[in-house]
This record gives C-alpha cells, sequence and structure tokens, in this order.
C-alpha cells in the first residue's frame, strides 16, 4: 500500500538504530550484550510486595489523572530531599507512564510548530524524534570527548536563534556518562535566563554518580524553577524499567497543560505501579546505594579492560554506560558493531544511534553482570589486537 496515508511527519522519522540493531541481535545465539540500558537487577523485592498487596487490597481502579496523592506527596519529599527544590503536590507534580511520556506531554504543552528545541549530542534516541512529533525543529549542540561530553554555554550560544523556546539536559547522560559540573551548570542556567528558554531536565540516571560526584540539579538553581520541568523516574535506579512509572515536577500552568494531555490520551499510570513507586521512594535508598556500588566496580572494570585494550575510553561519572572511542580502528562505528558481533558475538551500541555526533564511538552498557562484562571485554579485546592502530 502507498505511504502517502501516513503522516509526512511520522513518515519522516527514522526508525530507532537500537532497536534496529537489536532486533539482528536478537536472531541470534549466545550473544552476550553490552548494549540494552535495562539494570540486570530484579526490582527489589519490597518494592515488588508492595505491588502484589495493593492487588490483594483490591487496589486495581483509576487514579487521579495527576497520580495518587499518596505518591505525588512522596515525591514532593524525595525531590525536596535529594535535589533541594520543593514542588506542591496538589498541582505542581504529575505521574506519567514513564520519563518517555512525560517527556512527550511537555514539548507538546509547550510547542507552537517550528518552534526550536536545543539538545545536547550524543543523547538518548528519543528526543529527537519526539521534538519532531510535537511540531519542534529540534537542533543538536555536540559535546565533545575533550570535554568528558559535558555540555558548554558558549557551544549554546552558537547555536540559538530567536526561534528557540526549550533547552532539554540530560545529566548524567545516556550515553556517555557525563555529568555537569555546577560552574558549567550555572553558566547553562544564565543562558536560559537570557534566552527566556523552558528548561526541560531529565534527571533518570541522577542517583547514579560515582566516586563522591555530587549531582546538581539544574531546577534548584537561582531563578530557574519558575522555568524549569524535573523529570524523573523509577526505570534505572530503582531497577523498574518494566513498570513505567515517571513524573514531572514543574510549575503549575504547564503541569496544568500537560495533565489536558495526559488526561485525553493515557488517563492515568496504572496503579499498581504507583503504589510500587510509593515503597520506591520511601524505603528504596538501600536497595539503590547496593546497586550504586556494583555499577561502580563494573564501571571500572570495563573501562581498564577497554583501554588495556588499546581502545582509548574515558571514565565516566554516572549513568551505566561507557563511550569509547574505536577510531583507532579504521572502522565507523556501524562497522565495528556489525564485525564485532559477527565475529565474537558481542552486542554493543554504534555510537550514530545516539545522533551524527557519535560517529566513531560506541555505547556498551555495563547494567550486565560482572561475569559477562568480563567475556566481553575479553572478546573484544581478542577482536581489534589484529586491527591495531590505523
Amino acid at each position: 500500500m502507498s505511504s502517502s496515508r501516513i503522516a509526512a511527519h511520522v513518515r519522516d522519522i527514522p526508525r530507532s538504530g537500537i532497536r534496529d540493531f537489536f532486533e539482528i541481535v536478537q536472531s541470534m545465539k549466545d550473544v552476550i550484550s553490552l548494549g540494552i540500558g535495562e539494570p540486570d537487577f530484579v526490582t527489589p523485592w519490597h518494592i515488588r510486595e508492595a505491588a502484589v498487596y495493593s492487588l490483594e487490597k483490591g487496589k486495581t481502579g483509576y487514579t487521579s489523572n495527576l497520580g495518587s496523592p499518596r505518591l505525588r506527596r512522596s515525591i514532593s519529599t524525595y525531590v525536596a530531599k535529594h535535589f533541594s527544590v520543593e514542588y506542591n503536590s496538589h498541582d505542581e507534580i504529575i505521574v506519567t507512564v514513564g520519563v518517555s511520556e512525560a517527556i512527550d506531554l511537555a514539548l507538546r504543552a509547550l510547542l507552537n510548530r517550528g518552534d526550536e528545541v536545543l539538545y545536547h549530542e550524543p543523547c538518548y534516541v528519543s528526543y529527537a524524534p519526539t521534538i519532531s512529533l510535537a511540531g519542534g525543529v529540534p537542533i543538536a549542540v555536540p559535546t565533545r570527548a575533550e570535554d568528558h561530553f559535558t555540555l558548554r554555554a558558549a557551544a549554546l550560544e552558537k547555536a540559538v536563534t530567536p526561534k528557540a523556546r526549550v533547552l532539554m539536559l540530560n545529566f548524567p547522560t545516556n550515553p556517555t556518562g557525563a555529568v555537569m559540573p555546577l560552574d558549567e551548570l550555572e553558566r547553562i542556567s544564565a543562558f536560559a535566563v537570557k534566552h527566556d528558554l523552558v528548561v526541560l531536565t531529565d534527571e533518570i540516571y541522577s542517583e547514579l554518580n560515582y566516586d563522591e560526584v555530587p549531582h546538581h540539579s539544574v531546577a534548584a538553581l537561582p531563578g530557574m524553577k519558575d522555568r524549569t520541568i524535573f523529570l524523573h523516574g523509577f526505570s534505572k535506579a530503582f531497577a523498574m524499567t518494566g513498570w513505567r512509572i515517571g513524573f514531572a515536577c514543574g510549575p503549575a500552568d504547564i503541569i496544568e497543560a500537560m495533565m489536558k494531555i495526559h488526561q485525553y490520551s493515557i488517563l492515568c499510570a496504572p496503579i499498581m505501579g504507583q503504589e510500587a513507586a510509593v515503597e520506591a521512594l520511601e524505603h528504596g535508598e538501600p536497595s539503590v546505594a547496593r546497586m550504586r556500588e556494583e555499577y561502580r566496580l563494573r564501571r571500572n572494570f570495563i573501562v581498564s579492560s577497554l583501554n588495556d585494550a588499546g581502545i582509548p575510553c574515558h571514565l565516566p561519572k554516572g549513568a551505566f554506560y561507557v563511550f569509547p572511542d574505536i577510531r583507532g580502528t579504521g572502522l565507523t562505528s556501524k562497522e565495528f558493531s556489525f564485525q564485532l558481533l559477527e565475529a565474537k558475538k558481542v552486542a554493543v551500541v554504534p555510537g550514530t544511534a545516539f545522533g551524527p555526533s557519535g560517529e566513531g564511538y560506541v555505547r556498551c552498557s555495563y547494567a550486565a553482570a560482572m561475569d559477562q562484562i568480563k567475556i566481553a571485554c575479553e572478546r573484544i579485546s581478542d577482536f581489534v589486537r589484529p586491527l591495531g592502530k590505523r
């Protein structure tokens, strides 16, 4: 059938490079995957038990469009404690189906057709398509390995135009593990004020900071709460990917606009997941700490192993990804990833899946068991040895 019946703004969006690659991976046997950004940990039992108990109590109905009042109160308390910014649980918080829905709601609520959205790249694969689907124009601002993939206010100044409406941030970052130093974040906040931008800050990896590096939210900086939408969720730090619970905090007028879209398209997030999320926020910190320590050990091992194999790899300060430089092999990101998969049955993601500035790199997730990471690193070393330096 003709594709002319598909809306142009949907037809022109490419399929996810990650998903296409992993359709190939799933067709192969005995592959060690360092590709999917999903914790290998099962959701801690006490969180699962809260959901089971809610079912036993017969909690199977709708909640408020904004989310259950109890969860919103827990979110307010948690965000104030960990991010030093206070939100009213009554009208400044909305519970969503994962952070992905929160991003979509925020962009659809804010953008008029043709408005530009600045975001840093390499970045999570859905940012540019979600901007386009909301009628916006994605403007990528490349980050550099020499800066440890942090975003610079000077780079934003070069990219901004009068059409810019929104700035999207994601630190710690997928795919590079970059974190933002406070002094640069302050310069970026001043940039947002200067150009009257609304900031979307996706902080889904914020609990996964290592080496005593403090996490700072742009929402907590002076003058930023009223122009920032704080996005967070439970998938990464709490190992709750399949529960699909996220949330957004922000000015009441923006949350109200997001809620109107949410109530006509989704209605509410699943109540069982919301009950589990309350338990995660109120009693989950010890579990998060244990998982974070395991990630730190894995990170140190994989970075050391890749550097020993002759693949330059910076030490990421957050998230659970490394972004090694494979340019010395003479292969493109896609060539490296597909040849490694075929020759050694190790799956990594081509850096170009995260935007053109990812060329020359691949993403490896260390949210995999240590024994699998060790075998994968041995196979990668075997793969690159014959390639040498080019």
